[in-house]
């Protein structure tokens, strides 16, 4: 028996997956919710997956069964076809749309996907699916690299938790000169996923 919202996050190494779990995380103790989260870090510095598991309100451990996720953050359109397989049929699915090439899995020559064609292989699954270009977005906000808070915003309209609470947690957790944008980012994302 589920009694937890659970989000799995996923990214490239270095597009910030950990600092939005972290953000992600700390907006639920705000609220004094219970979370638990586990981490795994693939080549990231070889442009390997890494992907966080955040539980909302669980008590069954920190890692999310394949198929029982309410919700997948996808920093790239590859690793959203990558991990997709974790979202059940009346999840959401909130994508970057960008596409990093080449990851670990096409490194070996594996042909890349068109990135429409990936596209329409993530909206065939039936869930409901929010793709967008967060990097410009963020880009528009004052910093590309504030694309996952972009996405957090975009997701905020899903998660459990009050968008205010995911604000503040904006705030304690990026670097300090990087407040503004990042704030600036979340609301655009709010904003794009509404």
């Amino acid at each position: 028996m589920k009694k937890s919202f659970d989000c799995l996050i996923v990214g490239i190494g270095g597009q910030g997956t950990i600092l939005a779990s972290n953000v992600l995380g700390d907006a639920c103790v705000i609220e004094g919710r219970h979370v638990r989260g586990a981490e795994t870090h693939g080549m990231s510095q070889r442009g390997g997956s890494v992907e966080t598991h955040i539980r909302i309100d669980g008590k069954f451990g920190s890692l999310i069964p394949a198929g029982t996720s309410d919700l997948l953050i996808a920093f790239d359109v590859l690793e959203a076809l990558r991990y997709r397989h974790f979202v059940k049929p009346a999840g959401t699915i909130v994508v970057n749309r960008e596409m990093v090439v080449p990851t670990s899995v096409f490194s070996a020559g594996l042909p890349v996907p068109k990135i429409e064609d990936a596209e329409a292989e993530l909206k065939a699954g039936g869930q409901k699916v929010i793709i967008f270009d967060a990097t410009k977005t963020a880009a528009e906000a004052g910093s590309p690299l504030a694309a996952n808070i972009v996405l957090l915003g975009a997701a905020s309209h899903v998660l459990p938790i009050a968008a205010k609470s995911l604000e503040e947690s904006v705030r304690r957790n990026v670097p300090p000169k990087t407040v503004d944008i990042n704030v600036k980012a979340f609301a655009l994302g709010k904003e794009a996923g509404a």
